[in-house]
Formats: structure tokens, sequence, C-alpha cells
């Protein structure tokens, strides 16, 4: 549904989002933060393959879209999650109390747009929110309709590939530190549905044990329905 892999906007918009600067003299990831930190790509990245089935069918019999109906659940279990809320500003570290999605979305002639969604408790209200958000961006002939900020996830949709590896284009020379999260194609075998979730995170600010943990959250998510 909604475009090529997505990547950070460059563009900064300034919110009102509480943060608490850390002490990383006292932090427990000093060493590792300090060292991932000197690396060109300090990324590290991974393809999971989760169980959609029941998420799916509740989807359609709440008549949502399964994109936004996955997507909610992904934000909200970043947001549980504290290292999904590390942000790199100026060679400091941040914890957001919430962070939202830079997503890309698709157009008719097959290009894309950024987008900024915000998260929002309330499934319902970010579901309404995020569609006038796709409107916006479909209408747009502008790769950059909208600003973003540094407390996003960088999600994209590829729908039609069943992939099982996925890499990003990125500017090296430009700080960035946001998770970049990457959903595929579903598939179905024996009556169960599956799809690939591509996750790439900044391993100065979180290891594969969050990323175990985002993850299952977000099937059991997934499978408790709405």
């Amino acid at each position: 549904m909604h475009g090529t892999p997505a990547y950070f906007c460059q563009k900064k918009y300034q919110m009102n989002q509480t943060k608490q600067l850390i002490d990383i003299s006292n932090w427990n990831r000093q060493e590792h933060f300090k060292f991932f930190s000197q690396f060109e790509e300090p990324f590290f990245g991974l393809v999971v393959n989760l169980d959609v089935t029941q998420a799916y069918l509740d989807a359609k019999a709440s008549h949502k879209s399964f994109y936004l109906y996955y997507l909610y659940r992904a934000l909200k279990a970043a947001n549980a999650i504290t290292e999904f809320r590390y942000r790199i500003h100026e060679g400091k570290v941040y914890l957001y109390d919430e962070i939202h999605a830079s997503c890309t979305v698709d157009r008719a002639d097959h290009t894309f747009g950024f987008s900024y969604m915000a998260f929002h408790e309330e499934e319902q209200l970010f579901i309404e929110n995020a569609k006038r958000v796709i409107t916006e961006v479909r209408q747009s002939k502008s790769l950059f309709p909208s600003d973003t900020a540094e407390n996003v996830l960088h999600i994209s949709a590829l729908p039609w590939l069943d992939f099982s590896s996925i890499s990003h284009a990125r500017s090296y020379t430009f700080p960035d530190s946001c998770p970049k999260i990457s959903f595929g194609k579903m598939t179905e075998k024996a009556g169960k549905k599956c799809m690939p979730v591509s996750i790439h995170v900044h391993h100065g600010l979180m290891d594969g044990y969050h990323v175990g943990l985002f993850v299952e959250k977000f099937q059991k998510m997934l499978n408790q329905g709405s």
C-alpha cells in the first residue's frame, strides 16, 4: 500500500514533545554507545516473519485498513519499549516520552511522499488521523509534503515482496538514530498468514535483546485483536 523503503526526511518539525537528557556517564550503555557511535554504519538489522492470521481477520471484521491496523500496533509496541524511544542529537542521548511514525505513502503515478503520522493511544483516533495524512500526501506531488521529527519510526511497506532481507539508502554524513521498520507481502500457507518485518536500529542505543522484546510485544498485540 505505501511506497518504497522509508528513509528519514531531513526536514525537522519542532514539536512540543517531552524528552529527558540521559546522563551518559552513569548510563549502563555508556561504552556501547561510544563504541558504536564511531562506526560509519552503526545500524544493525534483521528480518522476522510474524503470524498475522488473527490480525488480518480482525481488521477485516472491523472494516479497518489492515495496514493501519498493524501500523498502530507496531507503534504501540515500540512506545512500550524504552530503547525504541532513545534518540541521538548533537552527540547527546535523549529519551522521548512518545514516538510517532514517518511513513512512505504511495501515489497513483508510482512515486511516493514522506508523511508524519502522530501516534494516539486511542486506535480509532490514530486511524482517522492517518487516513487524513495519507489523503494529503497522495494529493501532493512533493517528496516532502510535510515535516517530520526526530522522535519517529521510519516506516515503509512493500506489499509486493515477500523479502527475507532488506537494506536502506542512508547518508552517513547526516546524523540519524531513528529505527527503521519495513513490512513485506503477506503470504498464506496451510491457512496461516505470515508477513516479513524488517527492523533496523542503532546499535549504540539497543541490542538484539531489545529488538526481541519489540517483536514479542508486537506479535502479542497482533494476536489479541481489537
